[in-house]
């Protein structure tokens, strides 16, 4: 049987570092005290100190407009259209420099599959076929886009990339997870959406997976989804953008979840026993609810948690920003599991070891 490497991780961000000017911006938007004294309890228990945008951040809170190119005017927000007319400028760019972190040079022409994860745009020809064309691949590499899956699709898109290096142990997959979730922002003075909206940011990984005996053995995979929770998590194509809905009985659900499916998911083994643990840091709480899932120790969840405070949920991307730190500071024979959850309310899990 053939194993699977993930060989390379590499991250990257756009440059626009817009946490503090979003949080001043939604506090404008709150004329009750009360609304907003409990908004500044909320926004200071998230833990996130950054988050980057392709969009530069207004030079006042007060201005016009929530950022400098003045896509989200006060009042007036902006349509689908124009959302999807930015995904299509910025997204290539930030691809194309994060898959260029790589360093392929000569075995560019070796790659045989690009998968590109994204929920957060669309357009075609998309991305598989721009990385294709500016990063030097080979016009017959097979090209897979899977979309509108949310924060777990990067482990989906793992998994395929593990079947096809399994029936076909020559090939080398270039896996690209990008998401533009600030295109998405909302107008709205609910305290819990513009909550949800607050946790997120930009960002785009890039893995080379391959059988070359090199990085993290992909060793299974497990795909969950709790029962009764299934509009929990939504993400829903609207006029104005993608509107977003992040219940607060997420973590809540996805603890006791946990609980019932615990044995299940990790093959009757300990958790304790697992040393390398990437959670997808879809938020504090959520990072809170799978340690008490768990049974987890406090510090099991240091690298995800450092990811969150430091560029908040990118959504799919956001699990490889925790793999990329594990994989440079992990030690031969180290077993771990990544998981990450999703609309469903799913959960998807792969377990790995350090070669």
């Amino acid at each position: 049987m053939t194993n699977v490497q993930i060989n390379q991780i590499v991250t990257g961000v756009p440059r626009h570092d817009i946490h503090v000017t979003y949080l001043q911006f939604a506090r404008t938007l709150l004329a009750d005290t009360r609304a907003l004294v409990l908004f500044e309890r909320m926004a200071a228990k998230a833990q996130i100190e950054h988050r980057y945008s392709v969009l530069a951040p207004a030079t006042s809170p007060d201005a016009r407009s929530v950022d400098g190119d003045e896509v989200y005017m006060r009042g007036a927000f902006p349509p689908i259209s124009r959302r999807m007319q930015l995904f299509e400028r910025h997204a290539p760019q930030l691809a194309v420099e994060t898959v260029a972190k790589l360093n392929l040079g000569a075995a560019a022409e070796r790659i045989t599959h690009v998968i590109v994860t994204t929920c957060t745009g669309m357009y075609a020809p998309g991305l598989d076929l721009e990385l294709v064309q500016q990063c030097d691949l080979r016009p017959e590499v097979e090209r897979t886009m899977v979309g509108f899956m949310g924060c777990h699709a990067a482990i989906t898109g793992l998994r395929l990339a593990h079947h096809i290096v399994r029936s076909e142990p020559a090939s080398r997959v270039l896996l690209v997870n990008l998401e533009l979730c600030t295109l998405h922002l909302q107008h709205t003075t609910n305290i819990e959406r513009m909550l949800s909206f607050l946790l997120f940011g930009d960002g785009c990984s890039a893995s080379l997976i391959s059988a070359d005996p090199v990085g993290l053995t992909i060793d299974r995979f497990n795909t969950t989804v709790i029962p009764g929770t299934r509009d929990l998590i939504t993400w829903k194509v609207r006029d104005q953008g993608f509107d977003m809905f992040l219940s607060g009985r997420v973590p809540a659900n996805i603890c006791a979840g946990l609980q019932v499916v615990a044995d299940a998911i990790l093959d009757d083994a300990s958790a304790k026993q697992l040393e390398l643990w990437a959670v997808h840091p879809g938020g504090r709480s959520i990072l809170d609810a799978v340690e008490r899932g768990l049974a987890l120790e406090p510090t099991t969840l240091a690298a995800s948690r450092r990811v969150l405070a430091g560029y908040g949920n990118m959504s799919s991307a956001t699990v490889m920003f925790v793999l990329e730190s594990l994989l440079a500071t992990s030690t031969p024979g180290q077993r771990g599991c990544a998981m990450a959850f999703g609309p469903g309310l799913s959960a998807e899990t792969m377990f790995f070891h350090k070669l």
